[in-house]
């Protein structure tokens, strides 16, 4: 339903319309969910049910997308033209909440793919700020429901300024897929837990494959420079699979940590937002306080909370910024902390700094750079649910929190 409108139903059937009884025109659309995917199939939780999901949604969420021969790349509900594609000059990306963080990581991935500009805004700041729109900009919202109210209004702001308009959303149907030109939907499946696990890494799909569209229509990116990316995609996959495999490591450190009351996450480039999701993980379910950092300005402040009391998780994949990560965790355990490392295999370089006795490395398999925060986000993912289990905290309906804020 629309703002002021009504379904009035009857044993006859169903009919529309607006608060003044004139009638309204609705399409029919169909969702394809079906009830046994809203059951937990044998799962203590739907949280965790969801975190094991987070495969076959992606994989879904790809499906039919991509052109493993030609190295095109196909977006439906689309009514935005390759031509105003080819124009736009900046991406502004609307969220909330774990949204936000899902836009942070994607503003890597479409600077990099497409060599557009990406600016990132909460829903809920945008549109007190004046902000500068043209004909030349494209509004992203990411919703999961489709109905945050912040994020409505910041998409309203941005098309009133005569932004062209596109949501990653989950929910077929819902406000935000209505009031935009196109929609990039999330196959990730009615999503019960209020704590987003299995929408956020569908969400990431989502803006990889707009990356690769936008860079296709910019002319950036030709099909063939695209195979690699979606060959990569391809296997995302089997490497999310082969990730969920360390589930029995991450319930090690959770019996070692959830006695501690604050946690400092920490990840550089394309994974500091990754340290930001984890953080928020931990806090919505556990109620223990954390904090995300980029890794490079731990100096500038966090450094001196830093005592025998606080666990670091730092993100820390074999990268371009592998050393700098390693320097990091040096100085953290010069100060008497526990390091949680979070890496990817193949280097041995971290087992020869951290102390078995106090320290943990969790290992998951390497991915491309673009696509190394979804793999990372599982773990931490599984980090926080099982420690709030042993805290005994209600992860699905954690205290406070709604699964869609819709109001402002």
């Amino acid at each position: 339903l629309g703002d002021e409108e009504m379904a009035v139903i009857t044993r006859t059937g169903v009919h529309f319309t607006d608060f003044f009884g004139r009638p309204v025109s609705k399409a029919t659309q169909r969702v394809l969910w079906d009830p046994i995917m809203a059951e937990k199939a044998g799962y203590k939780h739907f949280m965790l049910k969801e975190i094991f999901e987070q495969p076959t949604a992606a994989r879904e969420t790809i499906l039919g997308r991509v052109s493993q021969d030609s190295g095109k790349v196909f977006l439906e509900e689309m009514k935005i033209s390759d031509a105003q594609f080819a124009a736009i000059e900046k991406v502004t990306i609307l969220a909330c909440g774990t949204s936000w963080h899902a836009g942070l990581v994607g503003k890597y991935m479409i600077e990099r793919l497409a060599r557009v500009s990406v600016e990132v805004d909460y829903g809920s700041e945008y549109r007190y700020r004046s902000p500068i729109v043209s004909k030349h900009t494209l509004a992203v919202v990411i919703t999961q429901s489709g109905e945050t109210a912040d994020t409505l209004a910041a998409l309203r702001e941005a098309k009133h300024g005569g932004a062209a308009s596109l949501s990653i959303c989950n929910v077929v149907g819902s406000m935000a897929t209505r009031e935009t030109e196109g929609t990039i939907y999330t196959h990730a499946g009615p999503e019960i837990g209020v704590a987003s696990t299995k929408a956020f890494t569908s969400q990431l799909v989502a803006l990889y494959l707009l990356g690769l569209r936008l860079g296709q229509a910019r002319g950036v990116l030709t099909p063939e420079a695209s195979k690699p990316h979606i060959d990569a995609l391809l296997q995302l996959p089997l490497l999310l699979e082969q990730a969920l495999k360390i589930a029995p490591e991450m319930e090690e450190i959770a019996g070692r940590f959830h006695t501690r009351t604050d946690f400092l996450y920490l990840g550089r480039g394309i994974n500091y937002p990754i340290a930001l999701e984890g953080a928020l993980k931990l806090k919505e379910i556990s109620y223990i306080h954390a904090e995300g950092y980029p890794a490079g300005e731990m100096k500038h402040g966090p450094i001196a909370l830093i005592d025998e009391r606080m666990p670091v998780v730092t993100i820390a994949p074999v990268d371009a910024v592998f050393e700098k990560m390693i320097g990091n965790m040096q100085e953290v355990k010069a100060r008497g902390g526990s390091v949680i490392a979070l890496t990817t295999r193949g280097d041995e370089k971290l087992r020869a700094i951290l102390d078995r006795q106090n320290d943990f490395v969790v290992e998951v398999p390497p991915a491309p750079e673009l696509l190394t925060p979804i793999v990372m986000t599982l773990p931490l993912q599984l980090l926080a649910y099982d420690i709030a289990v042993r805290r005994g905290c209600d992860v699905d309906q954690p205290r406070n929190l709604a699964k869609s804020v819709t109001v402002e």
